[in-house]
């Protein structure tokens, strides 16, 4: 059943808002019509007047490329204009951020001799910026596995590694029931100047993440191991040295032959290598082989997959003598999220397509518009790291007044409900009126695509918004990164989670112990990167 239609409310103008002052002219070629109404909307809530066309009223032109823009504007009076031309995706970042961030790095600018952007639009930079990591361009079909490239790529390899890098130690572990799923890569090197850290305040979500991944042969065969270990053997901390490994592999510019063109490279270790060489020889690897066979690990490995059922529950239900998940139908011990999540267990397994995915976030942003002028509401986890397919939907909720964000997510919930968007629930809980728990609300369900049953998975989070940063963060991830910037924030004595970077308390013999109860406040993601010592990176760089 489609969403039923609203009439358009557009509330008064702020005039203390963000855009106070700015008379916008937005170009409308390339730009889908619902989200040009969004925008729109935003602009005139946040105190920005906007002009139907280009006259001498307009300071602010905004445009999704140079080429949409030169089709709608002629190029003459466009060189007379002394305003500022900019890329759509600076509105998206200071609404995303709450305030306006810097102009530099999305000026339009016309090229004197051809139609280019001469101070670097977003796809030019994103095409500069799409270099391996032995700092050569990326036309992978044409590089060759030559020693050269491989003692390259090794070497900028290892700089990287020693400058993001923060020690793991052996006995650190990790529990997938203590972080979300979302939270999930070694960082693509990227040479940019410190101004760019300097002036850039918040991640540009649109920019995707496309490595060559020339070696699926090792890579798929490392990911199953990964749900082995962790859903069916609990070792989350093997299961995690896979998971470090693969985005390793997925970045090199060549084929791999033999494990001795990737020793040395972060993660990669003698047993590491001797799977990567077992795998490039015979096309398989034995562990995979052993595990796949056994019952009890396939049937355990199987079970927690289902949404809800960890391992210790897996192990249980198998040493009940269930063996399939039709046997888990008749099984009287699941819960009620459990069973949502063993009747749709195919519909969650599927991956959701990138374009999809942004519909949805359109379609969220509108409903909470609706009922909270300006609610900044941004999808997090892989799709904010610009991954082509997302296993969920990861929202990350906040109002840039502090306080308007308290019992929005029950209207707002209800109102998805109404439009047949959100379809079964699994958790729901809220803390911003009572103040408990850090003031976060939570909720986490299933939804569906307008017009489609098959269903989604899809999580909430509203945080206040001076503890913002660290939601976005942590629901951004990836897993490695989280995990790198805490184990570093353990390092300076303090705690970190997504709800804050907390001083710790020491308990006896003067070791760590809780964390206290008031939170260090930063605004921006990019605070919090700089007080811990860790190289700012966008979202297509946290795939870590």
């Amino acid at each position: 059943m489609a969403p039923k239609k609203t009439k358009n409310r557009t509330s008064s103008p702020d005039r203390n808002g963000i855009f106070a002052g700015l008379s916008v002219f937005l170009v409308e070629k390339g730009v889908q019509n619902r989200r040009l109404q969004v925008w729109k909307q935003k602009l005139v809530q946040m105190g920005a007047s906007i002009e139907e066309r280009l006259s001498k009223k307009v300071t602010y032109v905004l445009a999704v490329d140079l080429n949409s823009l030169l089709q709608q504007v002629d190029r003459e009076r466009l060189a007379r204009f002394k305003g500022n031309v900019l890329l759509y995706q600076w509105l998206e970042d200071s609404l995303s951020s709450g305030e306006k961030v810097s102009e530099d790095l999305y000026l339009l600018k016309l090229d004197s001799e051809e139609d280019n952007i001469a101070d670097k639009s977003l796809d030019q930079r994103q095409e500069n910026e799409k270099v391996s990591s032995d700092s050569e361009p990326v036309h992978y079909k044409r590089i060759k596995s030559s020693d050269e490239n491989v003692e390259s790529y090794k070497a900028e390899s290892k700089r990287d590694a020693e400058s993001n890098a923060v020690s793991e130690t052996p006995n650190s572990h990790i529990s997938s029931d203590s972080l979300p799923d979302s939270l999930s890569i070694a960082s693509m090197s990227v040479d940019t100047p410190s101004a760019h850290f300097n002036d850039v305040k918040v991640l540009q979500p649109s920019l995707s993440y496309s490595p060559p991944d020339l070696n699926k042969n090792i890579t798929e065969i490392f990911g199953k191991l990964i749900n082995i270990y962790r859903e069916a053997l609990g070792d989350d901390r093997r299961s995690f040295s896979y998971y470090k490994v693969i985005p390793v592999i997925e970045k090199l510019p060549f084929k791999i032959e033999s494990a001795d063109q990737v020793k040395g490279l972060p993660g990669i270790g003698k047993s590491m290598q001797d799977h990567i060489q077992e795998i490039v020889t015979t096309g398989k690897l034995s562990k995979l082989e052993h595990f796949e066979t056994d019952e009890k690990v396939r049937t355990i490995s199987l079970f927690g997959e289902v949404w809800g059922i960890g391992p210790a529950t897996a192990q249980k239900l198998y040493e009940k003598g269930h063996k399939t998940l039709d046997d888990l139908k008749s099984e009287d011990s699941l819960t009620h999220s459990q069973r949502i999540g063993l009747k749709y267990f195919d519909d969650i397994k599927t991956r959701i397509p990138r374009d999809e995915v942004q519909e949805m976030e359109l379609l969220l942003q509108k409903a909470g518009e609706d009922i909270l002028p300006g609610v900044l509401i941004v999808c997090g986890g892989s799709f904010r790291r610009g991954k082509a397919s997302c296993g969920d939907l990861d929202i990350v909720i906040t109002h840039p007044d502090g306080k308007s964000h308290k019992g929005f997510l029950s209207r707002f919930v209800k109102r998805l409900k109404d439009m047949n968007f959100l379809r079964e629930d699994l958790v729901f809980s809220t803390h911003s009126e009572e103040g408990t728990d850090s003031g976060v609300d939570t909720y986490f369900g299933l939804c569906t695509y307008p017009g489609r049953e098959l269903r989604r998975r899809i999580d909430f989070k509203v945080y206040p918004r001076d503890i913002y940063a660290f939601g976005l963060i942590a629901w951004t991830g990836n897993d490695v990164l989280n995990r790198r910037l805490r184990l570093l924030a353990d390092s300076k004595g303090y705690r970190l989670d997504d709800t804050g970077l907390f001083p710790a308390t020491h308990g006896s013999g003067g070791k760590q112990s809780a964390k206290a109860s008031t939170s260090l406040k930063f605004r921006m993601e990019k605070e919090v990167f700089d007080f811990l010592g860790f190289p700012w990176l966008e979202p297509h760089e946290r795939n870590l």
